[in-house]
C-alpha cells in the first residue's frame, strides 16, 4: 500500500473527503516525525514503536581497495512491530 491507496482508504472508511484525508495523514506522520526529533519514542498500541538509535562512528574497510575508512556516527529511526501485529502477520 503506498500512500495514494492509503489516504483512499481512510476517505473510504472515514467518509471524508480525499483531501481531509491527506491533511489527516501529514498531521499523523508529521507528530511522529516531531517526537522522534524530539527523541521521543512514539508507541501505537497494538501495532508498533518508533524510537532513534545512534550510532557511533568507526573504522571501516572499503571492501574494493581494502583501505580503511572513517565512518560518521549517525542517528536512524527504528521501528518495531508490536506483539498483536506480529501475531497477525504470523497467523
Amino acid at each position: 500500500m503506498n500512500r495514494t491507496e492509503l489516504i483512499k482508504k481512510l476517505a473510504d472508511d472515514a467518509q471524508i473527503p480525499p483531501d481531509e484525508a491527506s491533511q489527516v495523514l501529514d498531521v499523523f506522520v508529521q507528530a511522529i516525525k516531531n517526537s522522534l526529533l524530539d527523541g521521543k519514542r512514539v508507541e501505537i498500541r497494538g501495532f508498533g514503536s518508533f524510537k532513534i538509535k545512534d550510532y557511533e562512528p568507526y573504522t571501516g574497510r572499503n571492501p574494493k581497495t581494502g583501505e580503511r575508512v572513517e565512518v560518521k556516527g549517525k542517528r536512524m529511526p527504528l521501528f518495531r512491530a508490536g506483539k498483536e501485529l506480529k501475531k497477525l502477520v504470523n497467523s
